[in-house]
C-alpha cells in the first residue's frame, strides 16, 4: 500500500510493494518544469505533424506487379488446360484407330486371313474379318481420311510401311498414323 509524506516543497511516495522497498520522491517544481516541457512538445508535434505531408494509403507500384504477374501465370495455366475440341476429337479417333488397327492385324496372323483396312463414307471397314468383329464408325461426325487410303494388315508378321492421315474440325486438325512395318500402328504429326 502506498504511503504519501508531505514535506516542504517535495511529495514523497512510498512504494511498499514486494519488488522494491526504496521510496520514489517527486519535486513539485520538477513535476510543473516537466509539464510545460511537455505542453511544449505537444505543440510542437502538432506543428510539424500539420506542415508533413502524409503518404496515401494504397498499393505500392511492385504489390501491383506482383498481382499481374500472378494474375498472368494463372490465366496461362488454365488456358494451357482449356484444349481445342477439335483437336482434341482427332487425337481421340486417332488412338482409338490404332488399337483397331494393331486388333485386326492380330486377328489377321491368328487366323491366317489377309485383312485390309479401308475407309468408306459412313466410317471404315474391315475387309476379310466378319462385319461384326470390330467397330466401323466413327466416334465423332466429322472425323474423316484425308486422301483415299487402303491399308494391308496381314496375314504375315512384317507388313509394308503404311500410313493415312485423320481429319476432323473446322479448321482441320489433321494427324498422321503410320507404321515401318514391323511396329505397331502409332499416332504421329503429319510432319513426321
Amino acid at each position: 500500500m502506498p504511503m504519501w509524506v508531505a514535506g516542504n516543497d517535495a511529495c514523497c511516495r512510498d512504494d511498499r510493494r514486494s519488488d522494491s522497498m526504496t521510496p520514489i520522491c517527486v519535486d513539485d517544481n520538477a513535476a510543473r518544469h516537466d509539464r510545460r516541457t511537455l505542453a511544449i512538445s505537444h505543440r510542437r508535434a502538432a506543428k510539424s505533424c500539420a506542415n508533413r505531408v502524409i503518404p496515401s494509403r494504397g498499393f505500392t507500384l511492385l504489390e501491383l506487379l506482383v498481382v499481374i504477374t500472378i494474375i498472368a501465370i494463372g490465366s496461362a495455366g488454365v488456358s494451357f488446360a482449356m484444349r481445342d475440341p477439335a483437336h482434341t476429337q482427332v487425337e481421340r479417333e486417332a488412338q482409338r484407330l490404332t488399337a483397331l488397327l494393331e486388333a485386326a492385324r492380330l486377328q489377321s496372323r491368328a487366323i491366317g486371313v489377309p485383312v485390309r483396312w479401308v475407309a468408306t463414307e459412313e466410317g471404315f471397314a474391315f475387309v476379310g474379318l466378319h462385319n461384326d468383329a470390330l467397330p466401323t464408325r466413327w466416334l465423332s461426325l466429322g472425323t474423316q481420311v484425308v486422301g483415299s487410303t487402303t491399308l494391308t494388315l496381314g496375314p504375315e508378321p512384317i507388313i509394308g510401311p503404311q500410313s493415312l492421315l485423320l481429319s476432323a474440325g473446322n479448321p482441320p486438325h489433321t494427324l498422321r498414323i503410320a507404321t515401318d512395318g514391323l511396329r505397331p500402328f502409332s499416332v504421329v504429326t503429319p510432319e513426321q
